[in-house]
C-alpha cells in the first residue's frame, strides 16, 4: 500500500480451517455461488475458490450491485460470461429469492435430469462462498426468507460452515469469509481493506484513507468535491485528507485535525455508498487471463 509501511496481510486460523473444511465438503457440491463486491470484482475473488472449486458449476454473484456503476458491472457481467461462468448481479437486501432459484435451477437442470434418468429425486446442493464482508450470510437469509444465519457489517462473523435448507431439495452451505494465505497483490489487498474484509484494526487507517481519497479523486472527482466540502480536488496525498478535515469540520481543539474522526468517516462513507455507484475496477482495467 502507497501509504503504508506493512504490507496488507490477514490470515485468521479459522480461515484455514475453512480451507480444509471445503476442501472436505466439495465433493457433495453441485453449485458453487461465489459472492464477490460489484464495485470490484476482480480484487474480491479469491483464487483458492478457482482451485478449491475446479470442475464446479460456477455463478458469480456480484453483490451490493447498488453501490457500483451500472454501466461497469454490466461489462463485468458480460467479461465473466464470456469466461463461461454464469453471472449474476444485484444488492443481495433486495433479492429476488424466486428469481435466484431460477438461476439455481437452470444451472444444475443436467444433474437433476441425470438423476431423475435413474429414478432418483435430486437434492441440489449449492456452496456459496466469498471473501469476508461480502454478504452471503445476508444473500441466505434473504434466499430463505428468515434471519437463520448471522450477519454484521464486519469481516469474519461467519466462523464455520453452515448447511441450510432451502425447499425439500435445495440446500445451501454458507462458509466463512475466506482470504487467500498471502496478499501478494497489494492493489488488490489495498481494495479489500476499502470495503473492510480486511479487520479494520490492524490496517493503517491514515494511510488507507489517503489512498482511497486518492483513487476517488482520479476516479469521481466531482463527487468527491461534493461530499468533502472541497473547492477543488487539486491537494495530493497527506494534503487532500487535510483538506477533506477542514471541508467538513472535523477539527479537534486549537483547530488541530481530527484524523481518527476522517479516517473512520471517510472508510464508513465509501462502504455506505454514500459517494454514489462507484466502481474501483473494470474489465480493461485487467487482463483477460485475469478476468
Amino acid at each position: 500500500m502507497e501509504n503504508s509501511a506493512n504490507p496488507i496481510n490477514w490470515f485468521p486460523g479459522h480461515m484455514a480451517k475453512t480451507r480444509r473444511l471445503l476442501s472436505e465438503q466439495i465433493r457433495k457440491i453441485d453449485l458453487v455461488i461465489e459472492l464477490c463486491d460489484a464495485r470490484l470484482p476482480h480484487s474480491s475473488r479469491n483464487p483458492e475458490i478457482d482451485r478449491l472449486a475446479a470442475g464446479k458449476k460456477r455463478v458469480v454473484f456480484l453483490n451490493k450491485a447498488d453501490l457500483a456503476d451500472p454501466g461497469i458491472t454490466g461489462a463485468w457481467l458480460r467479461s465473466i460470461r464470456k469466461s463461461g461462468q454464469e453471472a449474476y448481479a444485484a444488492d443481495s437486501t433486495k433479492l429476488n429469492g424466486k428469481e435466484l432459484i431460477g438461476l439455481i435451477e437452470r444451472c444444475t437442470k443436467d444433474i437433476v435430469d441425470r438423476a431423475k434418468e435413474r429414478g432418483i429425486r435430486k437434492t441440489v446442493r449449492v456452496m456459496v462462498a466469498g471473501v469476508p464482508n461480502v454478504g452471503k450470510s445476508t444473500f441466505i437469509n434473504r434466499l430463505r426468507g428468515k434471519g437463520i444465519t448471522q450477519t454484521a457489517d464486519r469481516p469474519g462473523v461467519t466462523k464455520s460452515n453452515q448447511w441450510v435448507r432451502i425447499s425439500p431439495y435445495l440446500e445451501l452451505l454458507d462458509t466463512p469469509g475466506m482470504l487467500w494465505p498471502r496478499l501478494d497483490d497489494q492493489t488488490a489487498a489495498k481494495r479489500l481493506c476499502y470495503i473492510g474484509s480486511v479487520k479494520d484494526e490492524i490496517t493503517d487507517q491514515y494511510g488507507l484513507a489517503i489512498s482511497l481519497l486518492e483513487d476517488l479523486k482520479s476516479l469521481a472527482p466531482e463527487a468527491l468535491a461534493a461530499r468533502f466540502h472541497l473547492g477543488n480536488t487539486e491537494p495530493e496525498g497527506a494534503e487532500l485528507l487535510d483538506a477533506v478535515c477542514r471541508g467538513r469540520g472535523w477539527l479537534l481543539k486549537g483547530n488541530q485535525l481530527d484524523y481518527d474522526r476522517a479516517c473512520r468517516i471517510i472508510l464508513d462513507e465509501f462502504r455506505g455508498g454514500k459517494l454514489g455507484r462507484i466502481s474501483l475496477e473494470k474489465p480493461a482495467d485487467i487482463t483477460e487471463e485475469q478476468v
